[in-house]
Order: C-alpha cells, then structure tokens, then sequence
C-alpha cells in the first residue's frame, strides 16, 4: 500500500462501532479499509463477505474517526480480499 501511495494512520482501529483493519491516507482522502482473508471459496470470496451490516459499520467508524478530527474530510471504503496466495483491492467498494 505504501509504494502505491497510502500512508497508512492506524491498524486495528477501534471504536465503539467496531473495528477498521487499517485507516489510512492517499492524496487527501482517508481510506477504512476491510481486509478479508479466505483459504477457501466454500463460503464465498473474500470480498463478498463485507456484508451490509459490516459496511454499516465502517461508515459508523468513519464519522466517528470524522469526529475526532473534528471536521469532515473525504473518506472512501476499501475491501483488500486475499486468496489463493493473491491480493484484490478494490478502492470504492461501497458507499
């Protein structure tokens, strides 16, 4: 992530809303972004899993991290899906 940019804030990122695997900043955008790992497709890709409710929540995460900032800055919700020894990321993966 580094060499394509981001300058990586937090990993793990907790609130009372749940947990961003990592926050992170490119350009002047912040970027929650959900890892998902899988060493099977049996149930499902990786990505698939961020589910509505997990999307929910980051948004709930972004406003608080918003909150702590104390002013609103563009955000933009990642998914990093790994399988099968490969990495899909996919910027914008949901709103």
């Amino acid at each position: 992530m580094k060499k394509q940019g981001y300058k990586i804030l937090h990993r793990n990122f907790r609130t009372p809303f749940g947990e961003a695997d990592i926050v992170a900043k490119k350009a002047d955008t912040y970027c929650f972004i959900e890892v998902k790992a899988r060493t099977s497709d049996i149930y499902g890709l990786p990505a698939e899993a961020v589910n509505r409710e997990k999307q929910r929540r980051y948004r709930m995460i972004a406003r608080y991290y918003c909150n702590i900032l104390r002013e609103e800055v563009p955000c933009r919700f990642d998914v990093a899906a790994i399988f099968d020894g490969g990495l899909e990321y996919y910027e914008g993966a949901f709103i």
